[in-house]
């Protein structure tokens, strides 16, 4: 079976409260109240169970504009982001 693709675009976002605004965007569907944007909520999300996909399950997530990203939010923002992707057992992830 193939896992889902989810594109983090980061043509979308310039700071960090976008960034949130963003990963809301394509990693829920249909939630009736508004997530955390902060780190930890990221991380949550990134667990699934949010409307796109189920808890755990094996996805595909593509940071599309990374390098545009990092200038944005700057290198420190930007690795913290991806070390909190990588965390996660159950994604497969790439930057484009």
């Amino acid at each position: 079976m193939d896992k889902k693709t989810i594109i983090i675009n980061g043509g979308n976002f310039s700071e960090l409260a976008t960034f949130y605004l963003e990963t809301d965007k394509v990693l829920s569907k249909d939630l009736d109240w508004q997530t955390g944007h902060n780190l930890d909520a990221f991380s949550d999300l990134l667990e699934g169970g949010f409307g796109v996909h189920e808890y755990k399950e094996p996805i595909k997530l593509i940071w599309k504009d990374f390098s545009k990203s990092k200038l944005d939010l700057g290198k420190k923002l930007a690795d913290k982001l991806v070390r909190i992707i990588e965390e996660h057992d159950h994604i497969e992830f790439s930057k484009a």
